[in-house]
């Protein structure tokens, strides 16, 4: 069997985590090596860069930002991503390129271009199969994430740079990134309940195992 590379994206409070760990229950009762891992994170170099990134109360330039997410991208992609796919895995990635690109870029305002750029150069040119977006209004998101533990927050929900017109044009750029490239991008709406989400995530995702 091939492998098969998956990624879900969406703005905080989407319900990534919960939806990676319901497909990956959904894949492995079809019987497939399943590898899920996660954005920044993943290895020991890019757990250690997360703790940088998301738990630091310092704040960073957009472009310091992109530059240490990518660090750690291309150690997740040369230690376990690649591996995964070329042994027939299917990896289920909780964040990728996609998401440097809606927070750094059209969130931070660092230039697109060049994040484009570092990204094809941090994965080798490595993409996805298939990006599930989970779409979410912002204040619905927002609203999960001041709900639940406070230990689970990050600089990027409780620093003041990041307010909510910053979580809107985040928003805004995947939905940009999800119209410009529909051949990859499938868009879910993540209001419901997470059985009911997962059912729909598997319908756009299915035919990939299908085929394979």
């Amino acid at each position: 069997m091939r492998g098969i590379f998956v990624t879900l994206e969406g703005p905080d409070g989407a319900g990534k985590s919960t939806q990676q760990r319901l497909l990956v229950e959904r894949l492995l009762r079809t019987g497939r090596e399943v590898v899920a891992t996660r954005e920044p994170g993943g290895t020991p170099l890019g757990e250690r860069i997360r703790g940088m990134l998301l738990e630091s109360e310092t704040a960073h330039d957009p472009l310091v930002d992109a530059l240490l997410f990518n660090a750690a991208r291309r150690a997740l992609v040369e230690q376990v991503i690649r591996p995964s796919l070329a042994r027939g895995a299917v990896v289920v990635c909780d964040r990728f390129t996609d998401s440097t690109l809606a927070y750094q870029a059209y969130g931070g305002g660092a230039p697109l271009a060049d994040l484009v750029a570092l990204a094809k150069v941090a994965t080798g040119g490595l993409r996805p199969a298939r990006t599930v977006l989970l779409e979410l209004d912002v204040d619905a998101g927002l609203a999960r994430r001041q709900g639940g533990p406070a230990a689970e927050l990050t600089r990027f929900e409780t620093s003041d740079d990041h307010d909510r017109d910053f979580h809107q044009r985040v928003r805004d750029g995947y939905l940009a990134l999800a119209a410009a490239e529909p051949a990859r991008w499938r868009v879910v709406e993540a209001s419901g309940a997470p059985d009911r989400v997962a059912d729909l995530v598997w319908e756009e995702l299915r035919d990939l195992f299908e085929e394979a």
